[in-house]
């Protein structure tokens, strides 16, 4: 039987080719597939909640994958339908449907996303950056930064409950196109047409794929590409004509008669004041009307487009654009989020940054030329600052989190360098990330309040009792630090606070390669070897084995240690999420069986084996 990394080398070199895919279904009776796929989700926070059904990650094993081969084979499979719940939208009152489907439904739905991955990654378009390996926000941003120079107009699109609305038949028949496989083509309609749970009530999936799906992205990328191809096929030669813009007459007669005077010594006087004059006229003709620039990016169902030309003309793109959604792919753009902004005088919005287009006659390079003008800047909402400092305040000053008062210090300062983090990345290409120390203080003094609250003092003495100095590449930087000390030689853990450099920072990123061939043949999970060995971890026993699971490490540390069972133990000391165990004995741990109680009875079994 051939490897995963075989198969999915092979399938890429396939769509590469763009030759189609025959009998993919048989495919999915490979289990090395179903085991990568296990060792890629086992760490999701979503593996451990429970779908339509009480199935979860904890219990899975080699006996549960051949069930669901054996029920592919003879095409007995059904799918469950996903329970249904909702989420807060971002800055928004609504809520946003969310399905969690059983585990066995996301295990099957990793494998057919790494077969179609494979498949359709070296198809889709340059201009797509969500959901795909080895792009994502910071590319598509990067991408709009230095290729976009010069742009007036931005157009923001975005699609009207996308994830929502894709049409069945028209997914199907985008995938027939491609996919040779009645087989296959079958098991995706019964994905997407399993229907929901909502309050334990049955409701039909009539179209759209169901937002926290495994697969949904990818399908989406799927149907959304025909989007691409009509902008990159019909839109983009038509809208982009000229090679560069024709010099602007007024400027061109100014700077000769600057150069007339300058030549007979002339320099100041009228001179001068004809000089500033220039400095103020574009030597390029604004509204060439030879010269036009579309550029087109999409992640997910946000895209943008970027046009040098009239607003008439953007306008008409939009219209455009609009109605090959209405009528080819059965798409609505939202009206009121589907805006065009010029560039100068309004930022518009993108993946959660403001995209604007600089324009100043007092920046210049060293040989005199202006050189900030038509750049494309790169910001971060204020708007997000404010809203980021909400959860640290409380009647408009910093306040200790009280939620958090149980944590210990080591957690808290984690979780708080954590946090600031996670947001100071992102914006990592904001002009103006500078902005967030004004966050970074709030957090630091809500972390100290916490702190004080918790351990009874006050905030001069968390700092006193925390405070450090560290080396970083960008030099020493000083902060909060909290150790735990480990024995047996061990290291002791750190968590610190602090040393988040705000500097403004670019990516620097070549053409992407195809390199997927080089990421399929990383070294398989630690867990599918140990799964793979067939002993059970707890007893020792050689016999039919499956995996337990618990949700956070911290559910180990919970009451008198002395009294914690043998196999929470071995889970704490490993420092792992995950322990293979025999069926009796995770029968026991279930049952709160005491460790050497479960461990003797199942060796004795295992003996008379």
């Amino acid at each position: 039987m051939q490897t995963a990394e075989a198969l999915l080398e092979i399938i890429h070199e396939r769509g590469k080719k763009g030759l189609p895919l025959e009998r993919l279904y048989r495919h999915l009776f490979n289990p090395e597939l179903y085991l990568r796929a296990y060792g890629k989700i086992y760490r999701n926070a979503g593996a451990m909640t429970p779908g339509a059904t009480a199935e979860t990650v904890d219990g899975m094993s080699l006996t549960k994958i051949q069930a669901i081969i054996e029920a592919l084979r003879y095409e007995r499979y059904r799918w469950t339908p996903v329970r249904r719940t909702y989420i807060d939208k971002k800055n928004s009152s609504k809520k946003r449907p969310l399905g969690l489907p059983t585990w066995s439904d996301k295990l099957l739905q990793e494998v057919i996303r790494s077969l179609l991955e494979a498949y359709y990654e070296p198809q889709f378009s340059e201009y797509s950056h969500g959901f795909r390996p080895g792009r994502g926000c910071h590319t598509a941003l990067e991408e709009v930064q230095r290729y976009w120079r010069g742009t007036v107009w931005f157009i923001e699109g975005d699609i009207t409950d996308c994830f929502g609305s894709l049409d069945h038949s028209l997914t199907r028949s985008i995938l027939a196109e491609k996919i040779h496989d009645g087989r296959f083509l079958r098991l995706i309609d019964g994905l997407l047409q399993a229907g929901y749970l909502e309050e334990w009530r049955y409701h039909e999936t009539l179209s759209g794929a169901p937002q926290g799906g495994i697969l949904s992205p990818l399908l989406s990328n799927v149907y959304l590409d025909r989007l691409d191809r009509y902008v990159e096929t019909t839109l983009l030669p038509v809208y982009n004509r000229g090679d560069r813009r024709k010099p602007y007459l007024p400027y061109m007669r100014l700077h000769k008669a600057v150069w007339k005077l300058e030549k007979k010594g002339q320099r100041g006087g009228v001179t001068r004041q004809m000089r500033r004059k220039l400095q103020q006229l574009p030597s390029r003709d604004p509204n060439d009307p030879g010269y036009r620039r579309l550029h087109y990016i999409r992640y997910c169902d946000d895209w943008l487009l970027g046009y040098t030309g009239t607003r008439r003309e953007a306008e008409d793109i939009k219209g455009k654009i609009g109605r090959f959604l209405s009528y080819r792919m059965k798409l609505e753009l939202s009206e009121h989020k589907t805006l065009i902004t010029h560039g100068r005088t309004e930022p518009a919005r993108f993946l959660g940054y403001e995209i604007v287009v600089h324009n100043s006659d007092a920046k210049r390079d060293r040989h005199g030329h202006r050189c900030i003008n038509g750049q494309i800047g790169l910001k971060m909402p204020m708007d997000v600052v404010r809203a980021k400092r909400k959860p640290y305040m409380r009647r408009g000053k910093p306040a200790a989190i009280l939620t958090r008062a149980h944590d210990s210090d080591f957690r808290s300062v984690a979780r708080y360098q954590a946090e600031f983090r996670g947001i100071a990345e992102y914006y990592q290409l904001a002009y103006n990330r500078h902005r967030l120390g004004s966050l970074r203080w709030i957090m630091e003094r809500s972390l100290t309040k916490t702190l004080g609250h918790k351990n009874k003092i006050s905030v001069n003495k968390v700092w006193n009792r925390y405070r450090a100095t560290w080396q970083t590449p960008a030099g020493p930087r000083r902060g909060l630090q909290v150790k735990v000390e480990r024995g047996d030689g061990k290291r002791p853990l750190v968590a610190r606070w602090g040393g988040v450099s705000l500097a403004h920072r670019r990516i620097t990123r070549e053409a992407l390669k195809d390199d997927l061939p080089a990421i399929w043949r990383k070294r398989p999970a630690e867990l599918i070897t140990r799964l793979r060995a067939g002993r059970c971890e707890l007893c020792h026993a050689r016999t039919d084995v499956e995996t337990h699971h618990v949700r956070r490490l911290q559910d180990l540390h919970t009451g008198n240690q002395a009294e914690q069972p043998e196999w929470a133990k071995l889970m704490a000391s490993r420092r792992r999420k995950s322990l293979i165990v025999c069926r009796d004995c995770h029968k026991g741990i279930h049952n709160g069986l005491p460790a050497r109680h479960t461990s003797r009875n199942v060796t004795l079994e295992s003996d008379v084996r």
